[in-house]
């Protein structure tokens, strides 16, 4: 392998993106094997990076040659979460269906369909793959939080929804998501001072998140 990409690649591991970036983009070379290396990795310093557009130029030309399966089915949920980020709500869904077709049965790919659901207010449908997602990890934070949350907004089982959230939030004691959701749940349970605790930490990490935000506001003002 060239020892520039070499480079590239270990900068890459080292979250040095912008480095890494610089380093692939030097390098021009006719191997086609060469090639698909060097798109998958600028297609992942681009979107770690958050230039999505940028990112799915070079990722999909992984999913288009099909020659790695796992990186494929990397790049396809890294696509997912793209057209998530960006609104493209169905392109999202047919990356994740085609993931569940070739029998990727993972809770990444139910979680996402989970969250994307949710935000159609399919809530039924997010609740059952929320549910999938656990079956096949019942540690995963991603669902224990995202069916506590949804749970806790839709006041379904506030009892049920505090006991996720709390997992979620002992499994990673600062992401502000989980904060935020832990703080959400109070807030339905009428624990005001709990609520007022948690949310004020979440806002601390993430003050332009607009949910955060949301929630911050009515939780403040009672």
């Amino acid at each position: 392998m060239d020892t520039i990409l070499k480079e590239g690649v270990q900068l890459y591991r080292e979250s040095r993106y912008e480095e890494a970036l610089a380093a692939f983009l030097k390098i021009s070379s006719k191997d086609t094997e060469l090639n698909f290396d060097l798109a998958y990795y600028i297609g992942l310093c681009y979107a770690s990076l958050l230039q999505y557009d940028n990112a799915l130029v070079y990722l999909e030309q992984i999913i288009t040659a099909g020659t790695d399966i796992a990186r494929v089915y990397q790049c396809r949920l890294i696509l997912a979460f793209i057209y998530t980020k960006t609104g493209r709500v169905r392109l999202a869904e047919f990356e994740l269906s085609k993931l569940l077709d070739a029998g990727y049965d993972s809770p990444q790919v139910h979680t996402s369909m989970a969250y994307l659901a949710y935000e159609q207010e399919k809530v039924d449908k997010s609740l059952s793959l929320y549910e999938k997602a656990l079956e096949l990890d019942p540690d995963n934070s991603t669902a224990l939080n995202g069916l506590g949350y949804i749970l806790a907004d839709t006041e379904k089982d506030l009892t049920r929804a505090l006991i996720l959230c709390k997992k979620a939030l002992d499994a990673q004691p600062d992401n502000p998501a989980y904060l935020d959701s832990l703080a959400w749940t109070y807030y339905k349970m009428g624990f005001d001072t709990e609520a007022r605790s948690y949310i004020q930490r979440a806002d601390a990490q993430l003050p332009d998140n607009k949910i955060i935000k949301r929630h911050l506001q009515r939780i403040m003002n009672g």
